[in-house]
């Protein structure tokens, strides 16, 4: 790997004069490959194994050999200008003496100088990891690479490897990621597809698993450019990428690059050779870039330090994206992800539209989860870091892609502030709903909600000290403060899921009109959904006047109604806390109905009573 690391600088190139202060770091990896096919294969990383039959055979003697030789001198030269320059070679031992006599010589060279170049390990057959639907399977092939290793004195502790195509590493194939750890602990990869090959510009790094992945970048060479002479668009093209263009803005702009080229690109031309030789000679004479090694392990630790905001993931759909839907495990299907989200906020009558949500004939929700029962909690929680196939594992495969609606209810999403950004990374087209009530209801209800589930600071303090607690308060008075008055802030958590998107993707609904009229409410809701055919909630739901509350109307006049949890009767919220809270949500009401104004959509009564106080 060649690792640049760019110090207190100006860069200078005509008018250009840049001050850098961050560091830069450029690498070259090779893969020792021979695949006994007609043609090469893309591989991550420089080829240096190639078809075991050649057009020009004269070319062939002893290719191999001064294959080897190349990337000695080569690291050599190149060590004059970067400090602890060093070639990282990928192996996949299943293809050992597999070719000519001169290829199997320079296999040997190779691993005779196995101190000179620093090792990590490939796919043992070059398979692409998405294609194995079992981590046993993937182990077995890992394992078979290690024992080669062993066998020839290649270390096995660099902590790095990559994966054929990308393939596994995004979109995740969680098998790979379990059997590297488990084979090989593995604690650094790269990939060109997060979140998308073009543009480069936009590539990032991630965590996931504990190993950490950084963007690699693309060079301008591949397979097929072999031939100085015959570079796509001509010499000049490639000549001006290297001498201030494309590849040397690369490296300037990205605080780290790893770049990828082929075995052909080191045969013929070795434009491979020529490429990165004269790249670190132009950086040398034009910029005061000072160029150095580092492992992969800190590496990586060094990227994330300068980048720690980059650590958490932004899942996407893989079959939005061709490429990513290319190594994504045909076994799979995006069809598992849900059409829209009830995302709360919570004790506003999100279970109770669940209910009548699921009476749909064509609306399907989320299996249970043993933790959070009907809510999942994905786009808030750690439960993110699981990854989508956990994820979507909590849906049905659609028996009808078209008219069946996947769904999910979460109340913590409406206040999150990682859940907007999240979900719309992931299913962009998804609708929104939330549900808005009096926050001052809202807040008692949650607070007379913990004392029912024993909540200690719920239990030794009154509903007014909680909302009126002060800075200084114990921690977790605080707590139950913020999870009480936060949720209320409903402009503010409206405006952030618009920020991600359109309101022609939200509906809001007065809690109040759901609480007495859920039939017409229902209507409102087919309708945003386009869901059809459409459901008669008229005839499908009754009141419970012993329960207070409207039920499913099931067969023989039986009814089906929310748990005993739902509809807890309390002592009313007594005036001064009544009046605190009116005083305290008074800004955040007018903000909202602004908000509401803006959208077209129309006042909920709670909220028009409310702005009546503030005149």
């Amino acid at each position: 790997k060649l690792n640049v690391t760019l110090l207190e600088t100006t860069v200078h190139r005509k008018c250009l004069c840049c001050r850098w202060t961050q560091e830069r770091t450029f690498e070259i990896e090779v893969i020792l490959i021979r695949l006994k096919v007609k043609k090469l294969y893309f591989c991550h990383g420089l080829y240096t194994g190639v078809s075991g039959r050649r057009k020009i055979m004269c070319l062939m003697n002893f290719f191999y050999i001064y294959l080897f030789q190349a990337l000695l001198d080569t690291q050599n030269l190149l060590r004059a200008q970067i400090t602890n320059f060093t070639f990282n070679l990928g192996f996949s031992g299943k293809f050992y003496h597999t070719g000519t006599e001169e290829e199997d010589e320079g296999d040997d060279l190779l691993l005779g100088s196995v101190d000179e170049f620093w090792w990590f390990p490939h796919m043992w057959s070059h398979m692409q990891p998405h294609l194995f639907h079992n981590e046993s399977s993937l182990v077995e092939q890992m394992i078979l690479n290690k024992k080669f290793a062993l066998e020839h004195g290649i270390p096995t502790d660099m902590g790095y490897a990559v994966a054929p195509h990308h393939s596994g590493v995004y979109p995740v194939h969680v098998q790979l990621y379990e059997a590297w750890k488990k084979v090989w602990n593995i604690k650094i990869t790269s990939t060109e597809e997060y979140p998308h090959l073009k543009p480069a510009r936009y590539r990032r790094g991630f965590i996931h698993k504990n190993i950490m992945v950084l963007p690699r970048q693309t060079c301008g060479l591949f397979t097929h450019t072999i031939f100085y002479k015959e570079y796509p668009g001509g010499p000049k093209e490639l000549d001006k990428s290297i001498q201030g263009g494309e590849l040397f803005f690369t490296v300037v702009l990205n605080p780290m690059s790893i770049f990828m080229t082929h075995l052909s690109n080191y045969g013929n031309d070795r434009l491979g050779l020529y490429t990165f030789v004269n790249l670190a000679n132009f950086v040398q004479s034009w910029t005061n870039l000072k160029l150095q090694t580092l492992p992969p392990v800190q590496l990586a630790h060094k990227y994330f330090e300068l980048f720690p905001e980059q650590k958490d993931p932004l899942w996407q759909n893989p079959c939005d994206d061709k490429r990513h839907r290319d190594i994504w495990s045909k076994e799979k299907t995006c069809d598992r992800l849900p059409k829209f989200l009830v995302i709360g906020p919570q004790k506003t009558g999100t279970t109770a539209l669940y209910l009548f949500l699921i009476m749909h004939p064509s609306i399907i929700s989320n299996s249970p989860s043993p933790k959070t029962f009907e809510e999942v909690q994905f786009f808030n929680r750690n439960n993110y870091h699981r990854g989508i196939d956990w994820y979507m594992d909590f849906f049905p495969v659609p028996s009808n892609v078209s008219t069946d609606f996947l769904f999910e209810k979460s109340a913590n999403y409406f206040h999150s502030e990682e859940a907007p950004k999240r979900a719309a990374f992931l299913i962009p087209k998804a609708k929104i709903i939330t549900i808005l009530i009096d926050p001052s209801d809202r807040a008692y209800s949650w607070y007379q909600h913990q004392r029912s589930h024993e909540d200690l600071a719920a239990l030794k303090f009154s509903f007014y000290q909680v909302i009126t607690a002060g800075p200084r308060a114990p921690s977790e008075l605080r707590a139950l403060q913020k999870r009480c008055l936060v949720p209320g802030w409903y402009a503010t958590h409206i405006e952030r899921w618009l920020t991600y998107f359109p309101t022609s993707q939200l509906l809001i609904i007065d809690g109040q009109q759901l609480r007495t009229d859920p039939a017409t409410v229902m209507d409102e809701v087919q309708k945003f959904l386009g869901v059809s055919p459409h459901y008669n909630y008229s005839e499908a739901l009754t009141f419970d006047s012993h329960k207070g509350f409207w039920c499913q109307l099931l067969e023989e006049g039986k009814t089906k109604c929310l748990g005993k949890s739902k509809g807890r009767k309390y002592p009313p919220m007594d005036s001064e806390c009544r009046a605190f809270l009116s005083s305290y949500y008074r800004d955040h009401n007018v903000e909202l109905s602004k908000l509401l104004h803006k959208l077209g959509q129309p006042l909920p009564s709670w909220l028009r009573q409310e702005l009546q106080k503030v005149r």
